[in-house]
């Protein structure tokens, strides 16, 4: 059960989160806020309620894992990381610029926190699948949480990665669908249609969860019971929202990769208020 002062507290991360975002690819001139503010409620709850991890030691052998697979989505990956403490917040303005860590997409060799270098979409859940066998092998109970985006569902690495994680029944192996419908092209249905998606993930195997991805306690309590699950993988299908969180983003396939300008930054803001 989510109580009132613990949900104030996520929902008011997510927004700075969210006006982070906003911030930090408005200075760059450059990057992906539709995917990055879709993702935000997930994000938060893994950083701030569920993942094991420590900032102070950021390769501590018994950490959770997140890989963020859609890496274009770097954003929310880098202020969820500064606001956590693992670099300081002030690195959030060198976002894609020369000599800056912060690249368009997230380097494990730069960016304390990051588990994987990402950004060629399809390969995070094999990443996901290495790092979870890695653990079963060593005899250490540490979770793997992959967020996939749900235009990444197109490639067929992503297939073969889910049959192969439900072979070696891999229940420490969570895979997170950022399911916003919308993808640079346009609607998903309209580009390539991957549904249905929780009927292929059960069907490779998989404990399927279906959830409001804007719900907190659903995002919770779908996290809590991953945990709770032996024997095989889950997919979590998260229902979002792309660009939520500012009115005259949301639902537009346009704000997959557009940099808004700064009197856009200043309405999205005031709407956080």
């Amino acid at each position: 059960m989510l109580d009132s002062s613990h949900k104030q507290y996520l929902t008011e991360m997510a927004n700075l989160i969210r006006g982070d975002i906003l911030t930090m690819i408005a200075a760059a001139g450059s990057g992906h806020p539709g995917g990055s503010l879709s993702a935000a409620d997930i994000i938060t709850c893994l950083y701030f309620a569920e993942l094991n991890i420590d900032p102070q030691e950021p390769a501590q052998p018994d950490r959770d894992r997140l890989i963020l697979s859609k890496g274009h989505a770097a954003p929310v990956l880098y202020a969820a990381l500064a606001r956590r403490g693992f670099f300081p917040v002030e690195w959030l303005s060198g976002l894609r610029q020369l000599g800056s860590p912060l690249q368009g997409h997230p380097d494990m060799h730069k960016v304390p926190g990051v588990e994987a270098s990402t950004g060629s979409l399809g390969q995070g859940l094999a990443w996901g699948i290495g790092m979870a066998l890695a653990g079963r092998m060593d005899a250490r109970d540490y979770a793997t949480f992959v967020i996939l985006g749900d235009g990444e569902l197109q490639e067929g690495m992503i297939w073969e990665s889910a049959m192969a994680a439900a072979q070696y029944k891999l229940d420490r192996l969570v895979a997170i669908v950022d399911y916003n419908g919308l993808q640079i092209d346009g609607p998903l249905a309209d580009v390539m249609s991957p549904e249905p998606i929780d009927a292929k993930f059960a069907a490779f195997g998989w404990n399927v969860l279906s959830i409001d991805g804007h719900d907190l306690g659903q995002i919770l309590q779908a996290l809590q019971a991953t945990r709770l699950h032996r024997g095989g993988p889950t997919a979590i299908i998260a229902h979002t929202i792309k660009g939520k969180g500012f009115s005259f983003m949301e639902n537009k396939a346009e704000w997959h990769g557009t940099a808004p300008n700064q009197e856009q930054v200043g309405r999205a803001l005031s709407e956080l208020q």
